[in-house]
This record gives C-alpha cells, structure tokens and sequence, in this order.
C-alpha cells in the first residue's frame, strides 16, 4: 500500500505540474532540466574514472595478500541439472585455496537435488543443501536459509549458470578489506554474446552498465549488486538481517539496505563472471519485467529511509537521486507529450510545443546512443563503425524492451497486488538447441545416407 501512495503521489503531482503549467510555462525546459543535470552527472562520474584511473597508474593499490578470509559460495539451483555441474566444477577451479561451496537445491523438480549429492560425495569442498518442498519461495529465502549453515567472512553468491577464471576471487577479495566496504560487486558479460541478436544487446546492456558501475565506484556513490558474482562480507549481512525475503530482487534490494546503513559498494571490473543470455523474447521480457519491478518497488519502500538515514553518505544519496531521474524521465516524457498532444488536439496549444518535446525525446535518445558506443568503444573494444552500429541496434532494443516495461510496471503497482512472481530464467537454452540442431542434422545426414544406399541398391539391381 505504501508504494502504491507514493507511485500515486508522483503520477499525480507530475501530472498536474504539468497540465497547470504548461498554460503558463514552457515545461518542456523542465524535461530539458532534468536531461541536462543527468548529462552533467554523467561527465563528472566519467571524469572522476580518468582521474582515478590515472592516480592508479602512479600510485598502484597496495594490495594486502594476508587478507584471506573464509569465503562461503553459494549456488541457488531450481530445475539446474543440466547447468548445474559444471558450474561446481568451474568454481572448484578457482586458485583461491580458501573457500566452501554451498550448492542449494530450491524445491526442484527434476533430477538436480541427485546431482549435487552426486558433487557433494566427490567433492570435500562442497556442501549439499536439499531445501524441503513446502519451503518459503524466492531467491532471498534460498540464500537466507543456506546462510545458517555457511562457515566464511564473506558470502559469494553465483547463479546456477556462471562461469568464472581462476583468479576470480583472488581480484575480487582485496576489494572487500576495508572496514566501510559491505560488499563487492563482479563485472558480468554474457557468454553466449554472439548467439543472436538478442543476445548481442543483452551484452551491449551489460557493457554500458559496466561503465555506469565504474563511474559510480569513483565518485563512491551507490554502486549495486548484481545477484550473479557478489561478495557480501558477513558483518554487513548481519548488520541489515539477511536478504529480504519480500523481494523479487535480492541483489538490489540489498544494496539499497546496505548504502542505508552506511556501508560502501565496490566494483571490480578485473573479476569477471560469464553468464548465459536469453535467446528467446518472451522470456527476456520476463526477465527485465522482475528486474525493473524490483528496482521501483525498492526506491518506493524504502524512499523514506534513504531520505532520513544518518550514515548513508551524501554522495550515496545524490547517485541515487541521479540514478532514480532514469525512471522519472520517460514518465515525464510520455505525461508532457500525452498532454501536449491532447491540448493540440482540443486546439488549446499550438502544435509547435508538441513537436519541442518530441526533439527533447530524439534528445534523450541520442544521449543512451552515445553512451553505448563510448562504452563499447572503451571496455568491448569495438571498431568506431562496429560500436555504432552496435549502439544503434542496442538503442533500439532498450526503447523496445525497457521503456514500455517501466509504464506496464507503474501500472501494475499503482493497480494490482502485490505478488511474488519470481519469473525465474531458464537456463541450458543454448545447449538444447545446439543439442536440437545436432541431432537434427544427423537425422539429415542418415536420411541422405540411407537414400544414396537405396540409389545404389537400385542401380546394382539393374545392371
């Protein structure tokens, strides 16, 4: 009900600031405002990582190789078994000598609690945790409940479909020494980039978040977890009670508590977890569905707390400002140009102010364009022509796919209950299809063979 006041409160308020004022003021210049101050902040975040990454270059961090707490993985799996395994054995390769694995089984049904007792008797490192089929759903409940058992400083959490280098946690670890840092957050690039195009942009995605996360790490504002390859050091997880089982975004959900708290949020962009993108659109949009869901509903639960919290710093607090302006925007953008075109329609206003905020829309679209080719360009390495072309198609895919979720998912919270839909990602997609395609060009293969055989039967008969 909260977050259903506080969504009405700002539809409202925006709504009628505008309709009011547009009689008086040009409120576009507002919108113009607002993209201004997102572009300022941008500059100087991106202008923070230069300068920090030039300092490094002078002054290298001493890095303290006596810093080797216990750390507990943990590996939530539903419906895994056929990623499963070799996740563990990845994991169990890292070089990083001390460390447990906790392999959760989430109320499955099929063959993966088998498989991870299988890996528990040929493995002393790892642990198999069988969760009971009545247990509290979510991702939050699976780790909580697996956090009882775990032994280690810190907790690295993996989903059932990651990859990582030998040196993962050995880059990774160092960050979380410092006694404000409460967790730490891995660079994440989709494995299977080069699928389709689906998966290209999902990649592209992930590259431009890259780049926000480094420019929030510099200016120490409120960098996030991302589920997939974050490190939470124990005193952090106890001090906020765990993860929140209410939340259809763990990884989120948590960083929001933790800043609130006063702890800091690292990224380390040198320790790098491979994951598997969706290749199909349905379940992408499910996917981004629960991730933005998560990602409103938390600013709107605990917009009070951040606002009065004592220990979250300053700068934590305007990065999140800056971050939550994302979201106002294309409200704002879509409230001005629905109002506008209403007037023009009821010839109240002169078709001209329509058109200004259409050029501020096309503005705003340039701006993510831009931001995605300097990305691309910086951490993938692409051609100038390549990381346009890429730009272009990634700027189309997020108008598609984000800016008609964030109206659905206003929608759905100003007009529907609450619920815990999880929409969990299917994982193993790539491998059953590359499984399907080889089987079926077998089939091919033995059909041709038997009709050449038939042929030459055929022609041996008569002659």
């Amino acid at each position: 009900m909260k977050e259903r006041v506080i969504l009405f409160t700002i539809f409202f308020g925006l709504g009628v600031f505008i309709y009011i004022f547009q009689s008086y003021f040009n409120t576009v210049w507002g919108l113009a405002f607002l993209c201004t101050l997102m572009a300022v902040y941008a500059l100087f975040s991106t202008l923070a990582y230069k300068i920090k990454s030039r300092k490094l270059l002078k002054y290298p961090p001493v890095i303290n190789h006596d810093y080797k707490p216990l750390v507990t993985v943990m590996i939530p799996a539903h419906d895994e078994e056929g990623v499963i395994a070799g996740t563990v054995e990845n994991i169990l390769s890292m070089d990083y000598e001390n460390f447990e694995i906790i392999v959760i089984d989430d109320r499955s049904t099929d063959n993966t609690a088998s498989v991870i007792k299988d890996l528990e008797s040929r493995h002393a490192k790892v642990t198999a945790f069988i969760r009971e089929k009545d247990a509290f759903p979510g991702k939050s409940a699976v780790l909580n409940d697996a956090f009882k058992i775990a032994k280690g400083e810190a907790i690295l959490v993996f989903d059932a479909d990651a990859t990582v280098g030998p040196d993962f946690l050995t880059k990774l670890v160092p960050n979380l020494e410092p006694e404000d840092v409460g967790a730490v957050q891995a660079r994440k690039i989709i494995r299977n980039k080069d699928y389709n195009f689906l998966t290209r942009c999902q990649n592209n995605e992930y590259t431009m978040d890259t780049h926000f996360q480094i420019c929030r790490d510099s200016v120490k504002g409120a960098v996030e977890l991302r589920g997939n390859g974050e490190l939470i050091k124990r005193k952090a997880l106890e001090d906020i009670n765990g993860w929140n089982n209410e939340t259809i975004t763990d990884d989120l959900d948590m960083s929001t508590r933790l800043h609130i708290k006063g702890w800091d949020v690292r990224f380390c962009m040198d320790a790098v977890v491979y994951e598997e993108g969706i290749i199909y659109i349905y379940p992408l949009f499910r996917q981004r569905r629960r991730w933005l869901e998560g990602t409103i509903r938390r600013y709107l639960e605990y917009s009070g707390d951040a606002l009065t919290s004592r220990k979250m710093s300053l700068r934590a607090s305007v990065d999140m400002f800056a971050y939550i302006s994302e979201f106002i925007m294309p409200l704002w953008l879509v409230m001005e140009i629905g109002i506008r075109g209403f007037k023009v329609l009821a010839r109240d206003a002169s078709p001209h102010m329509l058109y200004s905020s259409l050029i501020i829309g096309c503005v705003i679209g340039i701006g993510f364009l831009l931001a995605a080719r300097y990305s691309l360009r910086r951490y993938d390495h692409l051609s100038r022509i390549e990381a346009l072309k890429q730009a272009c198609a990634t700027s189309v895919y997020l108008l598609v796919v984000w800016f008609p979720l964030v109206m659905f998912i206003c929608a759905k919270i100003l007009f529907c209950r609450k619920d815990m839909n999880w929409g969990k990602t299917a994982h193993g997609l790539v491998i059953e299809e590359e499984e399907h395609l080889a089987a079926k060009a077998k089939r091919i293969t033995r059909q041709v063979v038997n009709k050449m055989k038939e042929e030459a039967l055929s022609l041996g008969g008569r002659k």
